[in-house]
């Protein structure tokens, strides 16, 4: 019963105490320039979040390619060795097409969305 009584009243009353709520006790300023907060974009935020992805992929696969690249040059004639090391290579370069083609529809598409909703 009392569940009945109060559903209303604090209905009714919370929206008007959480606008008198501040979270940041009048220093909203102080708290984003000392946490490094800013008001950027978030379009901006997500675009700068998949360069560093793709950057950050575009490394492993250089990384494997050198790597492939290493394991043939210490093969010694083993013709096994020189073959996984082929795969290794074929496998890096592909994968670097596919982080490059990856990169240049991504930058498409954000510059698309940033220019079709910029004000």
């Amino acid at each position: 019963m009392a569940l009945f009584v109060l559903t209303p009243v604090l209905a009714f009353s919370l929206p008007a105490l959480a606008e008198d709520l501040d979270p940041w006790g009048g220093k909203k300023e102080d708290v984003k320039t000392s946490t490094g907060l800013t008001e950027r974009d978030p379009r901006e935020i997500a675009a700068s979040i998949i360069n560093v992805i793709l950057g950050f992929l575009g490394i492993v696969a250089v990384i494997i390619i050198l790597l492939g690249g290493f394991k043939w040059m210490t093969a010694g004639g083993d013709e096994e060795k020189a073959g996984e090391a082929r795969k290794l290579i074929t496998s890096g370069i592909i994968g670097l097409i596919i982080i490059i083609a990856a990169f240049a529809i991504a930058t498409f598409v954000l510059d698309s969305l940033l220019k079709a909703t910029a004000e």
